[in-house]
């Protein structure tokens, strides 16, 4: 459900910070600018009109010729927090114009502006034509971006307690995705409370999100907030793409940008937000070139920029519910969930793994109440000073257990095996070892639930698989759950395409010989369709390796579409 609120603009008392100003907001010389001029055009605005809106599809990036424009950021709650004035020299864009997005600021002329616009396509080309300067442009872009998510005032306002699991899904869905937004407590804040008077008839319709727009949406699923903020980009059903991209994790954005950058037209398809598995990751401290370590969101963020960059068409959240192989005119038809198809001359399995639940009595009832598959800086505060449970014993359970102990008083890692060198890596075990703060429980598994008055996760029961009759309790409100995944192909039903008896793509010499030929190494028992990554029959399951396969399957695809272009004999 939503409504529209209206509210008189209130100039925020502070603006936006930027603590790298000179790379935020570069200058440009004459010589840059001329350079500039064959990928724009010329456009004047008088005092007082808008250059671009928040909520309204970005037009692309202006340079500013002559002139000065106010840049402001507001919420739904008409906020409006002054952020910067650009002049002559300056350039007006974030990461979101390289795809046609709606924008995140507003921008009026103060006096006569005149501006050189560059539309998005225009905006790719220079970037690539233009190495150097489209190298402070990119990082620029990036950058605000940044700025707007740290700033922490305008985009969409969550409303509702903190305490709230609903509250911590979308702000990990906002988040995941790179998307500005604040929350206000109607505890604390009056403006919060009296929306809550006005809109909320049951718990149930908590938390409330407005939009900049004033739109008003009563505890939203994801696409639902998606489509009301203009998160997904051009969905033009008529394209025929060279590539259908399903998953955006490693393997997925690997493809995306190594097949973009070679001049294929990329649509790249996920449920919801860019990085997979791998997004969620707190730290990853073996990945080649990352001594310090990086988090899995800033590392497949940068691939998420990249493949803009070179005009893949990023489709986020879009779920795939099916894929057809039998149309008569050789394209692979992809049923979206807006009910209408997709078309692409071939197509990209990267749908990874879901996260495995265990089978323990009502989970599902827990879920965002104190149950959680992942392990982001948003329920590290909800459970900040308190103890935790943390079942699992992969990497990355070791990676959440060791970032939680920072934030929780105590995390206790229950482990259905007796050790864990045999799932973990050595420099993880290490560490956990060596924190005072987490206590490891060998043999053992949760059992049971329990909750508090008001639905909430309050207690579990666990046992040892040793002992199973003494069944123990530990008073717990959050538990994370890291014991593997499944993997994401049941939209694969009925295609003609090859799984496994784990339900993972077969690819390769494991596929029935076509024609008298093998398929190649990573293209599946239908032709043109291929497979990389975790959802792949024998992957290696790293980072790394989801990486690899995503660049290798470049080649094929190119092999692939160049046969199919043949004429037949």
């Amino acid at each position: 459900m939503s409504s529209d609120i209206t509210a008189d603009p209130a100039i925020g008392a502070a603006s936006v910070v930027f603590p790298r100003h000179e790379q935020t907001f570069p200058s440009l010389t004459d010589s840059e600018i001329e350079r500039m001029r064959r990928f724009g055009e010329l456009r004047s605005y008088r005092h007082g009109e808008a250059l671009f809106e928040t909520g309204k599809i970005g037009p692309g990036m202006f340079v500013v010729l002559s002139g000065t424009v106010s840049i402001t950021q507001r919420d739904g709650l008409g906020h409006v927090t002054p952020v910067i004035d650009q002049g002559a020299g300056q350039f007006l864009a974030e990461i979101g114009q390289l795809s046609g997005r709606v924008a995140l600021v507003d921008g009026h002329a103060e006096g006569d502006v005149e501006t050189l616009l560059i539309p998005p396509e225009q905006l790719r080309a220079l970037l690539v034509a233009e190495a150097e300067l489209g190298e402070r442009i990119m990082r620029a872009l990036i950058l605000r971006r940044v700025n707007l998510i740290q700033g922490g005032t305008g985009g969409v306002v969550l409303i509702g307690p903190t305490s709230l699991g609903d509250m911590a899904r979308l702000q990990n869905f906002l988040a995941r995705n790179g998307h500005p937004h604040h929350t206000l407590d109607p505890a604390t804040d009056k403006d919060a409370a009296d929306l809550v008077a006005r809109y909320v008839t049951t718990r149930a319709d908590l938390p409330l999100v407005v939009c900049p727009d004033g739109q008003v949406l009563r505890n939203p699923t994801e696409a639902a907030i998606a489509y009301a903020i203009g998160m997904i980009g051009d969905h033009d059903h008529e394209k025929l793409y060279d590539v259908a991209v399903v998953g955006s994790g490693p393997a997925g954005l690997a493809t995306a940008v190594y097949a973009a950058s070679e001049g294929l037209s990329v649509a790249v398809f996920d449920s919801r937000a860019f990085g997979g598995q791998a997004g969620a990751s707190a730290r990853i401290e073996n990945y080649l070139g990352f001594p310090t370590g990086i988090s899995g969101q800033a590392l497949t963020a940068r691939a998420f920029n990249q493949a803009q960059k070179f005009g893949a068409n990023m489709l986020i959240p879009v779920s795939i519910q099916s894929l057809d192989c039998s149309r008569a005119d050789g394209a692979f038809y992809l049923a979206t969930d807006c009910g209408k198809n997709m078309r692409a001359k071939s197509v990209v399995v990267a749908s990874g793994a879901r996260y495995r639940r265990p089978e323990i009595e009502n989970l599902a009832t827990f879920e965002g109440r104190g149950v959680w598959y992942w392990a982001s800086p948003i329920e590290a505060k909800l459970c900040s000073g308190q103890d935790v449970v943390l079942v699992g014993a992969g990497n990355s359970a070791g990676q959440a257990a060791v970032f939680l102990s920072a934030h929780a008083r105590k995390v206790y890692m229950i482990i259905r095996g007796g050790g864990l060198g045999a799932s973990m890596s050595r420099y993880l075990i290490d560490r956990i070892e060596a924190a005072d703060n987490i206590e490891l429980i060998f043999n053992a598994e949760v059992v049971g639930l329990e909750s508090d008055d008001s639905g909430a996760l309050s207690r579990i029961r666990w046992r040892s698989r040793l002992a199973p009759d003494d069944v123990q309790t530990l008073d717990i409100s959050n538990l994370f759950l890291f014991v593997g995944a499944d993997p994401a192909t049941d939209w694969l039903d009925g295609c003609g395409v090859m799984v496994d008896r784990g339900g993972f793509v077969v690819t390769g010499a494991q596929c029935k010989p076509k024609d008298g030929q093998l398929a190649s190494p990573l293209e599946t028992s239908v032709p043109g369709v291929f497979a990389v990554g975790d959802v792949r029959s024998g992957s290696v399951k790293r980072v790394g390796g989801a990486i690899g396969e995503g660049a290798q399957v470049v080649a094929a695809l190119h092999g692939y579409l160049a046969d199919s272009m043949k004429p037949a004999l």
